[in-house]
């Protein structure tokens, strides 16, 4: 693997190198680091590298990933200096006119956020998994110990596109998926869009982001859960942050537990941005039921396992301290130019 991204490394400096133009440059980034570029695919391959190696083989990528990009940007600035010197030669310019700003686009907060704790769990030897939006309904609740005349179903407001396929609730289907498969143990993460019949407000929507992890292998016990989060939680929102978790019930989970971080804004002593308690709910978690091993094809008795969901809005919101979730939605440049 550190062959291979050398290999790239080499060929994509290479590349940043000869460009000419802007254009060029720009396929260069894209066929590096695009959905489908070459560090891209690396990462989608940490399923087949060995545990114990993922943590180091995350790192490599990393290292490699900032070293392309400062090339780019440094590539960027320089092609970008040779066009605005041929403009000034080539034009003639009225100094007197207004001038005129581009517009130029960047990354949603949300996707910020995203892109932060997956490079967190990658570098602690999780893979991205991604799976469908629109889902069945064994998948979404089934196989999730939720049958169909559980109370968790009125509580998850579903939408429902036939009686057997809906729209899914949560991303935990695509750990279901991903256990189905028999390859342990697992080490994964999965982001993406969820739905829920729920009202729009400062705190909710119909449409949102969850990012739920799992991890199944064997002798996996609460502590390693509880260090697993704590070092995330010290990750995204820096090292004096201090976790506790309290009891909770969760049908896919047993114990169950939500974990609360002490707040960033006031160390922990209270103020508004807590309601004065000094801590602030972030997450659900706790260690994977039996039931839903057994009906994964996953012996209870030899495998355990933890999972935890987190909403990305949530987190995106405390990180950036904003107090309506409306905003990240609402396409407010005057907004989306903070970031």
């Amino acid at each position: 693997m550190k062959e291979r991204l050398a290999k790239i490394k080499e060929e994509v400096l290479a590349q940043i190198e000869a460009s000419d133009s802007l254009e060029k440059l720009n396929e260069v980034r894209v066929s590096a680091l695009g959905k489908k570029g070459a560090l891209t695919g690396i990462l989608k391959s940490m399923k087949d590298v060995a545990p114990e190696d993922r943590p180091k083989v995350g790192q490599m990528v990393n290292d490699v990933r900032q070293e392309l990009e400062k090339a780019l940007d440094a590539e960027k600035s320089k092609l970008e200096e040779i066009v605005r010197e041929a403009k000034l030669k080539s034009e003639v310019i009225d100094v007197t006119l207004p001038a005129k700003k581009n517009q130029v686009g960047h990354r949603h907060p949300n996707a910020i956020v995203q892109e932060e704790v997956e490079r967190i769990f990658i570098g602690m030897g999780y893979e991205v998994v991604e799976g469908p939006e629109v889902e069945k309904d064994y998948y979404n609740f089934e196989a999730l110990n939720i049958p169909k005349d559980h109370p968790a179903r009125d509580e998850q407001d579903t939408f429902y596109v036939t009686e057997d396929i809906v729209l899914r609730t949560q991303t935990s289907p695509v750990q279901v998926r991903t256990m189905e498969k028999g390859k342990l143990p697992i080490r994964m993460i999965a982001p993406g869009r969820v739905f829920r019949s729920d009202e729009v407000d400062a705190t909710h929507s119909p449409s949102f982001h969850q990012i739920e992890g799992l991890v199944i292998d064997k002798n996996i016990t609460f502590s390693d859960l509880k260090g697993t989060l704590a070092e995330f939680a010290k990750e995204l929102f820096g090292e004096e942050t201090k976790v506790k978790f309290r009891p909770h019930h969760f049908p896919f989970t047993e114990p169950s537990a939500e974990m609360d971080m002490s707040c960033f804004k006031c160390g922990g002593k209270g103020c508004r941005f807590c309601k004065g308690s000094g801590w602030i709910e972030i997450l659900g978690c706790g260690m994977v039921h039996p039931k839903v091993l057994k009906m994964s094809g996953i012996d209870p008795e030899e495998y355990s396992g933890f999972a935890f969901g987190v909403g990305l809005e949530r987190i995106t919101l405390l990180k950036y301290e904003i107090d309506d979730m409306r905003l990240l939605y609402e396409n407010d440049t005057r907004f989306l130019k903070q970031f």
